[in-house]
């Protein structure tokens, strides 16, 4: 794992942005999740706000997959978090995991939609970006000084990511997970996530 430095801490960068894969179905206490628990599929996504794959992904196939599936209680949708890349990459990802988590959960895949919206005016003024972020979603500047300088909160995020790589196997982003089954890293069409869900009894 590389170390780089974000705002006055050290966090840990674990991928690649878009080769090798692995990944666990079973739901863990702290995912972050979407859809039906009870659904017959679970589609895992393994990625990160800020890497720009999983923007394009999120852009281009995000809400047509969500309108079809998550929306329709066809899957259940989980979503892991990753830190990848160096320098803007990794800032924006760790700055705005911070960020989306403290925004509690019924904000969390809205903050996600915005830095990943965002992204690239982001990666050029990331505190300016995440701060209006923040607001939009009902917090201060004060709170979010707070957040992305929690050290446990951090820690906390560092783990997430550790465990992610070293339980199942992901080290490049985005990666999808489908009833344990995964799909080559990387972006992948509606087509062929639509492939994967009907091998998966979907």
């Amino acid at each position: 794992m590389k170390v780089a430095l974000l705002v006055a801490l050290m966090v840990f960068g674990a991928a690649a942005c878009s080769p090798k894969t692995g990944g666990a179905a079973g739901a863990l206490p702290d995912d972050m999740d979407l859809g039906n628990p009870q659904a017959k599929v679970t589609v895992v996504e393994y990625a990160s706000v800020g890497c720009p794959v999983c923007a394009k992904w999120q852009r281009e196939v995000y809400p047509a997959f969500k309108a079809k599936y998550i929306d329709t209680g066809k899957i259940h949708y989980v979503f892991r978090e990753m830190l990848v890349g160096q320098g803007p990459e990794l800032a924006v990802a760790a700055s705005g995991f911070l960020l989306a988590r403290c925004a509690g959960k019924d904000k969390y895949f809205a903050v996600n939609d915005a830095i990943f919206k965002n992204q690239e005016q982001a990666f050029q003024a990331p505190r300016e970006t995440l701060v209006d972020i923040a607001k939009s979603v009902g917090m201060t500047e004060d709170s979010f000084n707070k957040c992305i300088n929690d050290e446990t909160a951090l820690k906390a995020l560092n783990d997430r990511v550790e465990r992610h790589n070293r339980v199942d196997h992901v080290n490049s982003t985005p990666t999808f997970v489908i009833n344990g089954k995964s799909m080559e890293p990387g972006y992948h069409t509606l087509d062929e996530i639509d492939a994967a869900i009907k091998a998966a009894g979907g």
